[in-house]
């Protein structure tokens, strides 16, 4: 990765943390919880790319400008909003599974 790079990564992160930073109380704790969530288990190529938390954001900010309540927007099992948003990704846990059925391979 070229230093080009690394500092639009970093304007963008900023920019991000900025719009997380201005959702209410509720859906600032819901967000770091679903963040905190996707880089534990999440998909792979969220490291490459804060799409995925991108697109979660804005659908966060709409439902705040509607008067919303935040679990109104995810539904009550946040964990398994995240799950369903993964669903079609390669995740940690996969990667994981993997790597134990290679070991009992050998």
């Amino acid at each position: 990765m070229n230093i080009k790079k690394i500092i639009e990564g970093k304007k963008e992160w900023k920019a991000h943390v900025s719009r997380v930073k201005a959702l209410p109380q509720d859906y600032q704790i819901v967000y770091k919880e679903i963040q905190k969530y996707l880089f534990k288990v999440g998909p792979v190529e969220l490291n490459e790319d804060i799409g995925l938390l991108s697109e979660i954001l804005s659908f966060l900010e709409e439902g705040a400008a509607a008067g919303k309540g935040v679990l109104e927007v995810t539904g009550m099992d946040v964990a398994a909003f995240c799950d369903d948003l993964m669903e079609d990704s390669t995740t940690y846990a996969d990667l994981y599974q993997e790597s134990i059925h290679q070991k009992n391979r050998l």
